[in-house]
């Protein structure tokens, strides 16, 4: 037992009365913690994790390599190399319409969760309000208390494939509210927005001087049509933090590589805070980032050709077994309604991970309206996901055979 441990003891405390209480009351990540019963279980097939399946494309690493043979091992600019930020800035002109500059408004962070990190940290004050679509992924809300913020669920429906709709945000906009978080295509529900989609939303933003975290990972993985980017609508780039990164599109989930892009004040102030944590993304990872947007589009968009016919297969099939499922347009995630099974969602998830093997992620750890619905990731080889369904379907018709 360590001295402090011993100290502890004798004045009567556990050592988690010494955590800040905010962190104490925290939820572990239902992700993990529901993955944590697949670990070292056999012939467990998975459908959980929101990672490509794809290993990062040979000349990709190879630029890794060669710029470590080359001595490439120093931090660089706490913002990212110019040729990275530059390459970032043409990328997102070219593909969405977005201007930026690279020298003051484009950030490179460890990771799109690193962007969102320090986004809401140098937003928020205690006692804001931060709006929250949901289901939704879930490092948003957890990472906005601990900045002193009050996450506040807006809820979305199946019913409108999952789109925010201005009349349910209208209803949750207080004079406390401060900032919007937006993540579309989303994930769980592969969920995307139009352009006219978009319009409502930006009048609110406007009407009640919000600002908006917009959180686009998944901005290449669309299905029928092309993203549009939150920014790209009149008026909305100065309002808007778009944060982007190389994990999904690139198949580069390890490299932890990301961007935030915005007006010069709020770089500049996530710039301060990014100084004092991380300094700077690593150098080789930079390397191989900007390797991937100069050189990687075409493996890129056959990863995302992959990516689509995988959809189709799943989305039938879920609905050949019985399971309501909505089209996502958007992302890797399917995201089926289980509540014909009269099961809830951790339920299901449970019974379906020991009974028939397979591994899916209950709805409910992703906010309000994900109870009653299972995120399915069609991450992964047909092979696999054909046997999945198989699994799946003669789970569910035992369930429904009582």
């Amino acid at each position: 037992m360590s001295i402090q441990s011993q100290g502890a003891e004798q004045s009567g405390k556990t050592m988690s009365s010494y955590l800040a209480p905010l962190v104490r009351e925290i939820q572990p990540s239902g992700i993990r913690r529901f993955f944590d019963l697949v670990s070292g279980s056999k012939d467990i097939i998975t459908l959980g994790v929101g990672e490509p399946d794809f290993i990062t494309p040979w000349h990709v690493r190879e630029a890794c390599v060669y710029s470590l043979e080359r001595g490439y091992t120093s931090y660089t600019s706490n913002a990212g190399t110019p040729e990275l930020r530059e390459a970032i800035a043409e990328y997102l002109y070219t593909s969405y319409n977005v201007k930026y500059n690279p020298k003051d408004e484009v950030l490179v962070t460890v990771g799109g969760s690193e962007a969102i990190d320090l986004a809401l940290r140098a937003l928020i004050e205690p006692g804001d309000e931060i709006l929250v679509p949901v289901p939704c992924y879930i490092s948003y809300s957890p990472i906005a208390s601990i900045g002193g913020g009050i996450p506040v669920e807006v809820e979305t429906y199946a019913r409108h494939e999952f789109k925010l709709q201005a009349e349910d945000l209208r209803a949750k906009i207080t004079p406390k509210s401060k900032v919007l978080i937006l993540n579309y295509p989303s994930n769980p529900t592969g969920g995307i927005m139009t352009y006219e989609d978009w319009l409502p939303i930006a009048k609110l933003v406007e009407e009640h001087d919000l600002i908006v975290i917009s959180d686009e990972i998944y901005s290449e993985l669309t299905y029928g049509q092309k993203h549009v980017s939150f920014a790209s609508i009149p008026g909305m780039q100065d309002r808007t933090i778009l944060v982007n990164g190389f994990s999904k599109a690139f198949a580069m989930t390890g490299w932890r590589m990301g961007y935030a892009c915005g007006h010069p004040d709020l770089i500049y102030a996530m710039l301060k805070i990014h100084q004092y944590t991380v300094m700077c993304a690593p150098v080789m990872g930079q390397v191989a980032a900007l390797e991937a947007l100069k050189n990687g589009l075409e493996e890129k968009d056959q990863m995302i050709e992959s990516y689509n016919q995988r959809r189709r297969l799943v989305v039938q099939g879920l609905r050949d077994i019985g399971l309501e499922c909505h089209e996502p347009q958007g992302a890797f995630y399917a995201f089926p309604s289980i509540e014909s099974t009269g099961l809830g969602s951790e339920e299901f998830a449970q019974r379906l991970l020991l009974e028939a093997k397979v591994a899916a992620v209950p709805g409910n750890v992703f906010g309000a309206g994900g109870e009653g619905f299972l995120r399915c990731s069609y991450a992964t080889g047909v092979n696999q996901l054909s046997e999945a369904l198989h699994r799946m379907g003669e789970f569910v018709h035992r369930l429904k055979q009582g």
